[in-house]
């Protein structure tokens, strides 16, 4: 990416590029949340075949570990030192922990919710937590407080939970 200085005079083009990059981030993020009712429609279809969810999602992260080991030889950087990994904060190191249970989560409530409900509640929990995470600038965000506009928003996440539910 050009220094700052490169970009003086082309402010216009500056902004378009950071809204072009913007753009592209959101679009990642709307595939990849995409993907989630798939996941756990397969895990859930996996857990039948292999009879355990716990199994399931075993397999389901092997075979994530194996893809991204793949990429990240594919895009090699070379691994930190020692002192730089010791130096993180432990809950740096949990994700892959948060991430087995909303895996092992989604296998079991799958098969009784369904997909839209599963997504739904899904999406409720994640909203609800990133209202607080945000609030509190927990786990590296920046603080950005719970308004009344983003709380109304919430109330009608809720909302939206039950009319699916519900129809």
């Amino acid at each position: 990416m050009a220094s700052p200085v490169a970009w003086q005079g082309n402010e216009h083009i500056a902004a378009k590029f950071r809204r072009t990059v913007v753009a592209l981030y959101l679009l990642f993020a709307f595939v990849a949340g995409a993907m989630i009712p798939f996941q756990a429609g397969v895990n859930a279809q996996l857990a039948h075949w292999v009879q355990s969810p716990v199994r399931a999602a075993f397999i389901s992260f092997v075979v994530g570990t194996i893809a991204l080991l793949v990429l990240s030889v594919a895009i090699w950087r070379p691994i930190p030192s020692g002192s730089r990994l010791a130096g993180a904060p432990w809950w740096v190191w949990i994700g892959g922990l948060l991430g087995a249970f909303y895996v092992a989560g989604s296998i079991v409530t799958a098969p009784r919710l369904g997909a839209s409900v599963l997504i739904a509640a899904v999406i409720a929990g994640q909203s609800l937590a990133s209202l607080l995470v945000d609030h509190y600038g927990w786990v590296g965000f920046r603080e950005h407080h719970v308004t009344p506009g983003r709380a109304v928003g919430m109330g009608l996440v809720l909302a939206g939970v039950a009319l699916i539910r519900a129809f």
